[in-house]
């Protein structure tokens, strides 16, 4: 509250590539399962297209979720699984694969600059 009334703008969270990459799953799940106030979702035109279509929401479905993810985490923890690990490698690899995204870009602006 001090920051807010400082002029400070509210932090929300980002969920980004939302578009599900496995046929197997419904083409809607990394957008209805992650609903709640004050967060942003970036899902592609397709997710969003299908989400209009048959989209059903049910509210927020992560606040209600958060005691039961601490339970989940500790046998995560308990299992051997470094969630740490996990991020570090997926922090790595998603670097990667936005730097070498933004390197495509920029050589094809190149090309059609030069042609």
């Amino acid at each position: 509250m001090k920051l807010e009334n400082a002029g400070a703008h509210m932090q929300r969270p980002l969920w980004a590539s939302t578009g599900v990459k496995d046929p197997a799953y419904d083409d809607t799940r990394y957008v209805m399962q992650l609903i709640a106030p004050n967060t942003v979702n970036t899902m592609p035109q397709s997710t969003l297209d299908a989400v209009l279509d048959h989209g059903k929401f049910h509210g927020n479905t992560i606040t209600p979720a958060i005691e039961e993810s601490h339970t989940i985490m500790a046998l995560l923890v308990k299992a051997g699984v470094s969630l740490n690990a996990i991020t570090d490698t997926l922090e790595v690899d998603g670097v990667a694969a936005f730097a070498k995204a933004w390197q495509s870009l920029l050589d094809d602006v190149e090309r059609v600059r030069s042609a």
